[in-house]
């Protein structure tokens, strides 16, 4: 009876032990699956913030990231880009050279943050407040200057509309375009773009009545890229664009019919038609016009508007025009006459 007692404890006793093991090996795999879902969501949080530029973001992501992989050449790599890209040249240099491996595009970043640094040096140009300079060629002090002047207005000015402040610098990049194509006193083109990075010809410098309006309209697509993460549709980022710089305001209705939405939603880049790039750009101001008006036209309709940019992410398109103006952008488009 006795030895039967024994042999039935040491059962419960196996079992039990048998439990605790599974439940430990449970909470232990629980764990390293939520751990797994937590890095990766931290990866995806910081490919997003990189995307738009938010590098303060980003350099706290990699920081926490670099903690669980404190060895990983990738987000060591990135790291390294992260302070290039907020002008933190000296500390780019000392990290990279902290590391224990090479790579071609940390050479690159040493290289081109020395060369930065000496480009400034050269300049007698101070870091700007709002913008990480870059330059490509060789362009003068006075149309540097010239340029950062006019962008510093204009930064002020659209902050000040949108009741909004960029937490990071946006980066500028000033090029010596060495196969200038304007002809007369006015260009027949523009050369400054906005790819997520502000590039301007220093070139376009000697025409005032275009660079000003080119600037501002480039600048407000920077502030719009800095204000939300979300895919913003075309004719909302070129209308207010467009209504900031002022530069279109007596172009006349175009011909024919009205564009679709989703001509208007799509980037405006591919299309080969000028007239009907001309069209889009058109709609896109008036409908941009349409929102301000409905709020007064005044700094409350800009901030509003911004408000609206920032909705989009989470609420898409139309729930944010309805929200803020109780119309979607089909509704939007028809009241354009």
């Amino acid at each position: 009876m006795a030895q039967k007692k024994k042999n039935w404890i040491r059962r419960v006793v196996g079992l039990l032990l048998m439990y605790v093991l599974l439940f430990v090996g449970y909470e232990y795999w629980q764990k390293k699956v939520e751990e797994r879902f937590l890095y990766e969501d931290m990866i995806h949080a910081t490919n997003e913030c990189i995307r738009v530029g938010d590098w303060k973001c980003a350099e706290k992501n990699v920081q926490e990231l670099l903690k669980s992989e404190p060895n990983d050449t990738n987000l060591q790599m990135h790291m390294a880009g992260i302070l290039f890209e907020q002008e933190r040249y000296q500390e780019c240099i000392s990290y990279i050279e902290s590391l224990n491996f090479k790579h071609k595009d940390l050479d690159y970043l040493v290289e081109k943050s020395n060369a930065l640094e000496q480009e400034l040096k050269n300049l007698g140009v101070e870091k700007s407040m709002h913008f990480r300079l870059e330059f490509d060629g060789g362009p003068s002090k006075k149309d540097v200057m010239e340029a950062l002047a006019v962008l510093e207005v204009a930064y002020d000015s659209i902050s000040n509309l949108f009741d909004y402040l960029p937490k990071n610098k946006m980066s500028l990049v000033l090029y010596e375009d060495k196969e200038y194509q304007g002809t007369g006193p006015r260009p027949d083109w523009v050369g400054a773009v906005f790819d997520g990075k502000l590039r301007v010809p220093v070139n376009m410098m000697a025409y005032r009545e275009v660079y000003r309006p080119v600037l501002f309209h480039e600048l407000t697509h920077s502030f719009v890229r800095a204000m939300t993460h979300a895919n913003v549709p075309c004719w909302m980022n070129e209308g207010i664009a467009q209504v900031i710089d002022g530069s279109h305001n007596n172009e006349e209705h175009p011909a024919g019919a009205k564009p679709s939405i989703e001509s208007l939603r799509k980037s405006f880049v591919k299309e080969t038609d000028s007239k009907k790039v001309q069209k889009l750009y058109w709609y896109s101001r008036r409908m941009v016009e349409e929102l301000l008006w409905r709020d007064g036209d005044g700094p409350e309709a800009f901030r509003n508007f911004a408000k609206c940019l920032q909705d989009l992410r989470g609420l898409g398109t139309d729930k944010a025009l309805q929200k803020y103006y109780g119309v979607t952008a089909q509704d939007l488009l028809e009241t354009i006459r």
